[in-house]
């Protein structure tokens, strides 16, 4: 009886020793009620087209789940600014804090993986998941496209006519110009080729925050060219990784939804 005691012994303290070798974040990873996530569509869309099954995989996995419709939705046509846009994430992320978030992340497909990178450039957040991350307004096809707009733009805002609202364009590679209306200084403010909603997104990310950059394989042309560039300029972090799905832009946050909830379960157990 003695020798059976000190070989369980013996062996709850082996077990013990294995444990304390295991990393800490692995010991302290939370629950998934205790991850909170924002998703974002892409532009001119909504929650329910394209990413619904990224949200969709996110609440089974048993995480906090906002899906956003964004002022770049369809129906929004930019109603309000890009520091608009960034209250109404940190309005969410609050509100899931609240329920008892411990770790949140902000994921944006398209566009909204763009805006991602602008939020995670102001706020501290646990992670960043881009799915084909686009739209960047400095790039040659949208200065070409849009040149004009920009230029009335910034005439009436330096008439006195900032808040007054005209017709506009926004622009999609793959769909050419589409008419939108809002206010001179809204679209500037998120037009303006020299302002925030360009390709230095990628380079202004808070150090310490890691991206997953999610690149599927049959991705718009522009983007799949441009994909090694701006994922060279995130800030290092160990867990920030470059994913290439097999899917094409419209699909992609769907391919993506399994990577991103093992990505995000690494980070939060960190």
């Amino acid at each position: 009886m003695i020798k059976i005691l000190r070989c369980s012994a013996a062996v709850l303290l082996a077990l013990l020793a294995s444990l304390s070798l295991l990393p800490t974040s692995l010991q302290a990873a939370p629950p998934a009620s205790e991850i909170g996530v924002v998703v974002m569509h892409g532009k001119g869309g909504r929650p329910g087209k394209f990413v619904d099954e990224l949200a969709t995989a996110f609440e089974r996995e048993g995480f906090q789940v906002a899906n956003l419709e964004m002022p770049w939705s369809g129906r929004r046509q930019y109603d309000v600014d890009m520091n608009g846009g960034v209250d109404e994430i940190s309005r969410a992320l609050d509100a899931m804090r609240a329920k008892g978030a411990r770790k949140v992340f902000v994921t944006g497909h398209s566009q909204g993986g763009l805006f991602a990178l602008h939020y995670g450039g102001l706020k501290r957040v646990d992670g960043l998941v881009l799915i084909a991350p686009g739209g960047q307004v400095d790039a040659g096809s949208f200065v070409t496209a849009l040149g004009q707009y920009v230029t009335k733009a910034k005439q009436m805002v330096d008439e006195g006519r900032g808040n007054e609202k005209a017709d506009f364009a926004d622009y999609e590679g793959s769909r050419g110009t589409n008419v939108i209306t809002t206010t001179a200084a809204i679209y500037l403010n998120w037009f303006d080729p020299n302002g925030a909603h360009t390709t230095r997104a990628f380079r202004n990310v808070k150090e310490g925050t890691p991206v997953l950059y999610v690149a599927p394989k049959r991705d718009y042309p522009g983007l799949q060219q441009s994909k090694h560039q701006n994922f060279q300029a995130l800030a290092p972090h160990p867990l920030t990784r470059l994913y290439e799905p097999n899917s094409d832009h419209l699909n992609a946050p769907a391919a993506a939804a399994s990577e991103a909830i093992l990505w995000i379960r690494q980070v939060s157990a960190q």
